[in-house]
C-alpha cells in the first residue's frame, strides 16, 4: 500500500490512512477487552503473558490514555498499548480520544513522511541500488538495535516493579 501512487488529493490520502489505522487500533483494543478473560487458554496468552506487554500495562497503569496516543509514534509498542489499553479494561471515553488523537498523528506523519521517505528510497535505488539495499540493511539493523535495548529496559522495569510488589 503506497499512498504515493493513489494520485488523490492529500486530504483524502490522510482519511484514508486515518480509517485504516482507526480500524486496527479498535480491532486490537477489543481483541483485548473481549479476550482478556479468557485469553490464558489461547493462543493470545503467549503475547499477553510476554515482557512487552508487562511493561505496556503499567504504563497504561500509570499514565494512562496519553500513552494509547503517544504509542503512534513509536514502533512495535502501538499494538501492545492498544490491546492492554483493552484488556485493562480503559473506560472508552478516555480510550476513544487518545486513540483519536493518535491516529490523525500517525496518518499525518505516514501521509508526509512516509511517502516522503518512499519516493527518496526509490530515488537512491535509481541511483544505486547496492546503496539502497546497504541503507535498508542498515535501518533494520538500527530498528533491531533499538527494539532488543528497549525490550530488555522493559524486562528490567517490569521486574523491578514486580520485586517491589511482593511482600517482605
Amino acid at each position: 500500500m503506497d499512498p504515493t501512487a493513489w494520485n488523490v488529493p492529500f486530504p483524502v490520502v490522510v482519511g484514508a490512512l486515518f480509517a485504516i489505522v482507526m480500524c486496527r487500533a479498535n480491532g486490537t483494543y477489543w481483541l483485548g477487552r473481549l479476550g482478556s478473560a479468557g485469553a490464558r487458554r489461547t493462543r493470545l496468552a503467549r503475547l499477553m503473558g510476554s515482557a512487552g506487554y508487562r511493561a505496556a500495562i503499567a504504563r497504561i497503569d500509570r499514565y494512562g490514555a496519553p500513552v494509547v496516543a503517544v504509542s503512534f509514534l513509536t514502533i512495535g509498542f502501538q499494538t501492545l498499548a492498544n490491546l492492554a489499553a483493552g484488556a485493562t479494561g480503559m473506560k472508552l471515553r478516555h480510550y476513544l480520544p487518545a486513540v483519536t488523537t493518535g491516529s490523525l498523528a500517525w496518518a499525518l506523519l505516514y501521509a508526509t513522511l512516509g511517502t516522503v521517505g518512499v519516493d527518496l528510497f526509490g530515488d537512491l535505488w535509481a541511483l544505486s541500488p547496492a546503496l539502497a539495499i546497504g541503507l535498508g540493511v542498515g535501518a533494520v539493523a538500527a530498528i533491531v538495535t533499538f527494539i532488543v535495548v528497549q525490550h530488555r529496559r522493559g524486562v528490567r522495569a517490569v521486574d523491578a516493579q514486580a520485586d517491589d510488589s511482593i511482600p517482605a
